[in-house]
């Protein structure tokens, strides 16, 4: 039994757990044997954190014995490696940093601690969560594990690999326009991006500061419900992080859709969608409708504009956030004979070639003469966007679309072209835009066997409404979550 351990949901293992049908260190010992066995192949890690997270299963074991176990306890998770974790070395994958140990926790690795969560290691991403594959880590790409020729989707891709290798129960990532939904979709599993303001952002490695939004991947909804639960709430450390109370999202799982109205836009139906991908998203609509929700079509009319407004906005703060690494606070330092060679000599070898492109087009958008031209006129596109879903929402409850245009394409494929990989987030980044929440779940396979991810698109704080939408699609039993190809 203990070699399926690592095959569970959270829910099921937080059940098994507490009758004491197996420990917290059996269920981590077999996670830490399927990393050991898949992920010289897939590469979802850049740190494995075998002794601390023995240590933490051993803790955990202590804590359910005594009757003080959290819904959390004894559960491997991966952490995507942008979280600031006490003693735990965190290089965002990046030469930057590949030698940062933080001397504190993020506030959301806090909460998992006192939950009593088991931190399996630090998963792979694209540097700075720069990326929508995982090919631009300086630790080297991480692959999907129902194809080794295919990408995971970034940036968040370790973390979605693991989850879907089975080498974790459940995974951080963070989310800037679409980087946790993208590999949520491209690996077959669920990934919920909350509303800005919804789960605090301290510690966590800055990219675009009014972008940037944490949130879970799991096997199931009903996992994202339960992390998300033990991640979101008010953080003073965090000026934007909300006080709103934080509902019990699982509870919120009836499976009740009657009434519900799903706002299907026409403008993410276009040329250049793939036929199988459409074809899965219009199956789960119908499947909606099956199961007492309505379908009704809405217009969000400046979808076209928000690949530009985004990489205007997301850059522009990339530059502002990076120019911290300097050589001189802390991270890579190249020795040089003056302040300004120190700065040039560290920042060219220190970022990739992505980052760099971002941070020179950023410092471009910001620059006089400038300004109002791209990065002013990036802002006010944003609030159109954001007016855009408020007027949707007076005709629907849910807005459902497809992730991504395609299935996870191959390793190399769009890396000459910057634009083409830009535009694998086509159909998320209107959510970070206006800041809304949007859980990616699967919804098919193509011809190849590469899962096809649906997107629900909530109203501000309607996390549980997308949650309920997803995990009543989950219980119709339409999509069988298929083990991946190692």
């Amino acid at each position: 039994m203990n070699s399926e351990l690592n095959r569970m949901t959270i829910a099921e293992a937080r059940d098994g757990l507490a009758r004491r049908d197996f420990s917290a260190l059996e269920l981590t010992r077999a996670c830490l044997d399927q990393i050991k066995l898949v992920d010289p192949k897939i590469n979802a890690f850049i740190t494995v954190c075998a002794r601390e997270a023995l240590e933490q299963a051993a803790a955990a074991d202590r804590q359910i014995a005594a009757g003080d176990a959290s819904a959390l306890s004894g559960i491997p998770l991966a952490i995507k490696d942008i979280y600031a974790t006490r003693g735990v070395r965190t290089t965002c994958a990046s030469k930057m940093l590949e030698n940062f140990v933080p001397p504190f926790d993020a506030t959301v690795i806090g909460k998992l601690r006192a939950a009593g969560a088991v931190f399996i290691g630090k998963a792979n991403m694209d540097e700075f969560a720069m990326g929508s594959s995982t090919e631009n880590s300086a630790f080297g790409a991480t692959r999907n594990p129902h194809n080794m020729e295919r990408v995971p989707g970034g940036s968040s891709g370790g973390s979605a690999a693991a989850v879907a290798a089975d080498e974790c129960l459940g995974a951080l990532g963070t989310d800037t326009g679409g980087s946790i939904r993208l590999p949520a979709a491209f690996c077959g599993v669920a990934g919920i991006k909350p509303t800005y303001s919804r789960v605090s952002r301290y510690g966590v490695i800055a990219y675009a500061s009014s972008l940037d939004q944490v949130g879970p991947f799991a096997k199931t909804v009903r996992d994202a419900a339960i992390l998300l639960g033990a991640l979101a709430g008010h953080d003073p450390h965090d000026s934007t992080c909300s006080a709103r109370p934080v509902p019990d999202y699982e509870a919120a799982l009836n499976g009740d859709l009657r009434g519900m109205r799903i706002g299907v836009p026409k403008e993410y139906f276009v040329a250049g969608i793939d036929p199988e991908v459409e074809r899965a998203v219009r199956d789960a609509l119908a499947t909606y409708e099956r199961l007492g929700a309505r379908t009704v079509e809405i217009s969000l009319p400046h979808t076209e504009f928000a690949t530009a407004a985004y990489y205007i906005v997301a850059t522009a703060e990339a530059s502002a956030n990076l120019s911290r690494y300097d050589g001189i606070r802390y991270g890579l330092r190249v020795t040089a004979d003056n302040t300004g060679e120190l700065y040039n000599r560290t920042r060219a070898a220190g970022f990739g070639a992505e980052v760099k492109r971002r941070i020179m087009l950023g410092t471009f958008v910001l620059s006089a003469g400038y300004y109002d031209a791209y990065y002013l006129k990036g802002q006010k596109v944003r609030t159109l966007i954001r007016r855009d879903f408020e007027r949707a929402f007076e005709q629907c409850d849910v807005i459902a679309t497809p992730v991504a245009p395609t299935t996870a394409f191959k390793i190399g494929e769009k890396m000459a072209d910057p634009l083409q990989m830009y535009l694998s987030d086509i159909f998320t980044i209107s959510v970070n835009l206006a800041g809304l929440p949007g859980l990616s779940l699967p919804c098919g396979f193509d011809r190849e066997g590469l899962p096809i991810g649906l997107q629900l698109i909530g109203a501000p704080f309607a996390e549980e409404t997308i949650l309920r939408a997803g995990d009543a699609f989950e219980r119709a039993g339409v999509v069988k979550r298929r083990a991946a190809i190692l």
